[in-house]
């Protein structure tokens, strides 16, 4: 992979995007073939159909599309396509000549303009981005929200949100979560009342603030043999309640790795989209400082399950919650210590 290729799909993705280039000119198909040779991933697509019926079939497959031709004709082609921004491939548009690269769909979230910068680099032209917040050097506050494993239930309030960070030039926000630094556009403040983004795992009334739950929570979960699915979706339902937290912070659960075949667990697990981490006897008996428990002693020989898992996934000693236990089920939750920073926490290092 060539050092602009790494750095462009590594910006908003854990992974290399799989684009579809297309051309139906002379001259575009030899760019197209060109670009196919210096982008990771990408591939020429087949000439078979029109337009239209060579991006319908890739639509749901790919992750975004250079479609070498005039903007009016992929304009047409897609517009049987489009279901919204969270779930359409990014496509860029660009003349024969690569001298103007047009980020048409899906620029922040399904990385069109990166996609559209990248392209202008190798086609020696210039990137069109018209989304607001590049143009005014603002951060894409969906893209910096994702980045920093943030999560917003309302997709409107986010909307509107971004809409009022680009009108105003910045927004107000009060992070439960320690901040290192923000983005251009982000402004700290020391409560919520004031904000204008609220940033915390804890449910409450907020006014009108847009709320990001950080994925900063680990349950760990211990439960007998046999356990039903929905006690151990009461149980979490009923802990959260209580300790007024969102399970939308949730990162993922933990246990003991004799859980690992535990049919309920796992089924919970799915359901939720949560991933699961498993640690072993000895793993589980050298944690510090969690309330020894008899019967997990008895039964598989570990000073516990639910509190030492939690800790030792979230690599904290933070036990925000200790253990709870109903009839078949004991949970606690333990915080992760997540830092936001103004960039991608992935591109840190590079």
């Amino acid at each position: 992979m060539t050092g602009i290729s790494a750095m462009v799909f590594g910006m908003r993705t854990s992974r290399v995007m799989k684009i579809g280039i297309l051309a139906i000119t002379d001259g575009g198909k030899r760019l197209a073939a060109d670009l196919a040779t210096k982008m990771p991933e990408a591939q020429v697509l087949p000439q078979e159909g029109g337009v239209a019926q060579i991006l319908a079939e890739h639509w749901r497959e790919l992750d975004g599309f250079v479609c070498i031709m005039a903007t009016g004709i992929v304009v047409r082609a897609i517009a049987p396509l489009l279901q919204g921004k969270t779930n359409d491939p990014c496509v860029v548009v660009l003349d024969e000549k690569g001298r103007h690269v047009v980020s048409l769909l899906s620029g922040h979230l399904g990385g069109g303009n990166d996609l559209a910068r990248q392209v202008a680099v190798l086609s020696g032209g210039e990137p069109v981005i018209t989304t607001a917040s590049d143009t005014l050097g603002l951060v894409p506050l969906d893209l910096w929200a994702r980045a920093q494993n943030l999560v917003c239930k309302s997709k409107e309030g986010l909307t509107q949100a971004s809409a009022k960070l680009v009108n105003s030039g910045s927004l107000r926000i009060f992070s439960e979560v320690a901040i290192a630094s923000l983005p251009q556009g982000l402004v700290e403040v020391g409560g919520p009342e004031p904000a204008d983004i609220v940033i915390s795992p804890y449910l409450g009334d907020y006014g009108t603030a847009v709320v990001f739950r950080p994925k900063n929570l680990v349950v760990g979960v211990g439960c007998n043999r046999g356990t039903p699915v929905m006690e151990l979706r009461q149980a979490c339902d009923e802990l959260f309640s209580d300790q007024g937290l969102s399970q939308l912070s949730i990162r993922n659960l933990a246990s003991i790795d004799v859980k690992q075949d535990e049919v309920a667990l796992l089924a919970f697990a799915k359901e939720q989209g949560w991933r699961l981490e498993f640690f072993s006897k000895e793993e589980l008996n050298r944690v510090e400082g969690v309330t020894v428990s008899v019967a997990a002693l008895r039964n598989v020989g570990v000073i516990g399950v639910a509190e030492p898992a939690a800790l030792l996934s979230a690599q904290s000693n933070d036990l925000l919650v200790g253990k709870r236990k109903w009839h078949n089920v004991t949970m606690a939750v333990a915080r992760v210590n997540c830092t936001l920073s103004e960039q991608d926490p992935a591109l840190q290092n590079i």
